[in-house]
């Protein structure tokens, strides 16, 4: 019972020595962590969606080329996923320096994992919808409104991880 206490002791005490240091070496390595979720979480779900999607328009396009163009729209909406962790990469990479405190440290790998994580959950919830949707208003066309909806609610995702990242990076 006694070992336990004093660990707890001794981690409460180290925590708090790390968030009260003005700086710290491992501030800049989660600054550059988030930097790093940012893009690469992000890029990961733009990916995923755009090959899925693109999958599903090439498929379509078998059938009715002249729907191609009409139907890249989930492939567009995809990439701009990718653009929301280039944003925040963008900023948090500019904003590392070698005397930052802990505290900004951490939020700037709290901004990259929102907005990256998101995007990758937006990208494959794209990638899905996109694939699927463009197959079916290959053959009833009155779905294309349905589908565009869907395809705004899933991008909502990305955009709700780009919103938390800007207020995680100006704190």
């Amino acid at each position: 019972g006694d070992f336990f206490n004093k660990q707890h002791i001794d981690m409460s005490n180290l925590l708090s020595i790390l968030l009260q240091s003005s700086s710290s070496n491992y501030a800049a390595f989660y600054g550059f962590m988030g930097c790093a979720s940012a893009l690469i979480f992000a890029c990961l779900g733009a990916a995923y969606g755009t090959a899925k999607s693109g999958v599903g328009v090439c498929a379509m396009g078998v059938m009715r080329p002249e729907l191609v163009m009409r139907n890249i729209i989930p492939v567009v909406m995809a990439g701009v996923i990718g653009i929301y962790g280039l944003i925040i990469a963008v900023i948090i990479g500019t904003s590392v320096s070698a005397n930052m405190s802990i505290y900004n440290g951490l939020a700037y790998l709290g901004a990259g994992l929102s907005v990256g994580l998101s995007g990758l959950a937006a990208g494959m919830s794209i990638g899905i919808v996109g694939d699927a949707g463009v197959r079916a208003t290959a053959q009833q066309p009155k779905l294309f409104v349905g589908m565009i909806l869907i395809l705004i609610f899933a991008e909502a995702l990305g955009l709700y991880g780009l919103i938390t990242a800007l207020i995680l990076v100006t704190k």
